[in-house]
């Protein structure tokens, strides 16, 4: 029987990158569907549910993409409010890559965390608020940051409300105020948009407790000066330093490894903590 994934976007097209993945990661055939909502979704999760025995729905899953992270969050909760008994298939939610690539960002330095200092910059996307969510839920100390405090603000009511955990709020709105921003940290995460330089080496490369630097940009140029996007592991300044190439191939092998463990039974849920789980299972043996 044929592993059929029913890739649910929210955006005017389904992402090529997914599917591609999706194939990779061992589905046989990709279903997309584009503008997704939690109005449109019902009779789609229906054909999902009501085709197959029992016994066969695990051959039958649901990845859930798209750019906006808060549509994202509500088509998966409508996708489950359909779902009753054994009428269930496995669902993945990953907008815009932030749980796979939050998850193996964390991953790479997980057991060095706990009560550490975190800063993630322009930390108000999925990403963002993904990285500060896990580093947070290892038991960091989090600020995430934003050009807007308002916005920083609202991202670290999300991250409270979703999980339970408290990440603080701060305005950066140049590369001064963020080099500021990460004077006493231990750990700094770069989380923002393609191409847009977040620090310059010169606020990063002389700090004393500065340990990890992270920098999920693979645009030129690179949101961190001074770092490689092939970085991993590279120790720069006596920092341990990884550029997005550097962790993306583990990215990319842990979204393959979800797409996989989707078809391994019908009734999983993996959301932000089930991926980091399974990132930290494969960081062990990567």
């Amino acid at each position: 029987m044929k592993k059929i994934l029913l890739q649910f976007d929210t955006d005017p097209y389904p992402s090529s990158f997914d599917a591609i993945v999706a194939y990779d990661g061992g589905a046989d055939c990709v279903l997309g569907y584009a503008n997704l909502t939690p109005a449109n979704v019902g009779p789609l999760v229906d054909g999902a549910i009501f085709t197959r025995s029992p016994k066969a729905k695990q051959n039958t899953a649901i990845f859930i993409g798209g750019r906006d992270l808060a549509a994202g969050q509500a088509l998966l909760e409508a996708v489950k409010n359909k779902f009753f008994g054994d009428f269930r298939v496995s669902v993945m939610l990953d907008s815009n890559g932030s749980n796979t690539t939050a998850a193996a960002g964390v991953a790479q330095i997980a057991g060095e965390i706990g009560g550490k200092r975190a800063v993630v910059l322009a930390g108000t996307g999925p990403v963002g608020q993904r990285l500060a969510a896990l580093l947070a839920y290892e038991g960091a100390k989090v600020t995430l940051t934003s050009r807007s405090l308002a916005r920083a603000r609202q991202a670290c009511a999300a991250i409270r409300e979703r999980f339970g955990v408290e990440v603080v709020p701060q305005e950066a709105v140049d590369g001064e105020a963020r080099g500021q921003a990460i004077a006493k940290a231990h750990i700094v995460f770069a989380a923002g948009a393609a191409g847009v330089r977040l620090l310059e080496e010169r606020h990063w490369q002389a700090l004393p407790t500065l340990e990890v630097l992270l920098d999920a940009n693979a645009t030129p140029p690179w949101g961190i000066a001074g770092i490689e996007p092939s970085d991993r592991g590279k120790v720069r300044h006596g920092k341990v330093c990884f550029g997005a190439l550097g962790f993306g191939g583990f990215k990319l092998a842990l979204h393959r490894a979800c797409i996989a463990k989707l078809f391994e039974r019908h009734d999983q849920v993996l959301d932000a903590l089930e991926i980091y789980a399974l990132a930290r299972a494969l960081a062990k043996t990567d």
